[in-house]
Order: C-alpha cells, then structure tokens, then sequence
C-alpha cells in the first residue's frame, strides 16, 4: 500500500481546513498553552462533567480539551462550536448530532498535557496518543490486551526499548478500536480484510500515536493547532 501524502509532517494549521474525500487531518495541541476561553464554547452538560473532575488540573485539561474539539469542528463544518450537539456511541464514542454526522467523522485523545484530533471523509476514524509516564508493567499488559506473541517480543527487549515498542503497539491497538467503535477485546472478531487502516504520527521518543480509518486515507496531514 502507497503511503498517504503529507505523511509525517506537522505544520501550523490552516483557518479553514478543507477535508478533502478520502483525506485524513490529524491536529495536536499542547493543552497547557491553548486558551481558557475555550472552555467558553462549552454546553452546560460539558461544564458540569468538567466540574466532577477532583483536580483542578485535570478540569482545566479536560474542559480545554473538549472546547478545542468544538472549535475544530466549527472550522470544518463551518458552524457556530456553540451550535454543535453530539451523541454518545455504544461505547461511548462521541458523535455530531444531525446531518453532519454522515459527512464528518472524528475523534479525539488526550494523554496528559497532549491532545490530538481526527478527522476523515475515509469513514470512521480513530486517534490515540500516549505519554509515557509511571512505570508499568508493559509484558503483563501486552499478554492480557495485545498477545502473547506481542509480550514475547516486549520481553527480549532492554527496558528503554520496551517502553517505546509497547506505547507503539498500544496506540495501534487503540486507534484501531476507537476507528471500529468498541471496547477493549471488541476488534477479535474483525477479519483482516475489515479491520482499519492503521498509520503511527511520529511525535518524541517519549510519545507514541497512531491513527486509523475504516478505509485507507488518500490523504494524511498533520497540523499544528493555531488559535
């Protein structure tokens, strides 16, 4: 399979994207230095969930995050992010309310202060990103969640590599779930032949993403949020 074009590299995004058929836009953003008047684009039911959260940080965060997404969304669909109504999946997969919905498909994650944004006119689509943080135990995860071939491989390797090699194969794994709209396990009974198009975003050594679309992007982009 032909690589996307505009395959890795982030540039400042533009003002009004364009989402072209086929096409595949990924955003990033650093959730520290975005504006609190984000969060101003909220509903009353964002406001309260953002409130439930104990620490002030993970509010502040949280509430940023989910205002980013409406202004996004605002640019592509050209409407008021005040506006915007969403629906919640089975799994809990937030959808645009409407007739947008048919012709918009999005995601989002969030991994400490990073955020990053998906959005296709390819079907479906999922986004993961991960921060590597506390330690863990990467071979006992990869055994239960990726495999047991997966936590073999993790296991040969030095500890530092292992890190990066399992926050590699976990954001695939996630995207990939998150693109097909279940839970954790839920992707076992897919055949090869429907399971998503699935392209890691090259960030640190410290980060691992990856993005996934029910059919395989003509296009990817990478962009940078730009208020």
């Amino acid at each position: 399979m032909m690589p996307a074009t505009g395959e890795g590299t982030w540039a400042p995004g533009p003002r009004l994207p364009l989402l072209a058929e086929g096409a595949v836009h990924v955003w990033r953003a650093d959730l520290r230095t975005v504006g609190d008047d984000l969060s101003e684009l909220l509903c009353s039911e964002e406001r309260v969930r953002a409130q439930r959260f104990v620490s002030k940080r993970d509010s502040e965060l949280w509430g940023r995050s989910r205002g980013l997404l409406r202004a996004l969304l605002g640019r592509y669909s050209r409407q008021d992010p005040r506006s915007l109504r969403f629906v919640t999946g089975v799994h809990g997969k937030p959808e645009l309310a409407g007739n947008a919905a048919a012709e918009l498909a999005f995601n989002m994650s969030h991994s400490e202060h990073l955020a990053l944004y998906a959005f296709s006119r390819a079907g479906a689509v999922g986004v993961d990103v991960e921060v590597a943080r506390r330690p863990i135990d990467e071979v006992a995860i990869a055994e239960r969640i990726l495999g047991a071939s997966e936590a073999a491989r993790l296991q040969a390797l030095d500890p530092a590599t292992r890190r990066r090699e399992f926050l590699r194969g976990w954001t695939r794994h996630e995207a990939e779930l998150k693109c097909l709209g279940v839970g954790i396990g839920g992707a076992d009974g897919v055949t090869d032949g429907s399971r998503p198009w699935v392209e890691e975003l090259e960030l640190s050594p410290e980060v691992a993403a990856a993005v996934a679309a029910e059919r395989a992007a003509r296009e990817l982009h990478c962009w940078d949020w730009q208020p």
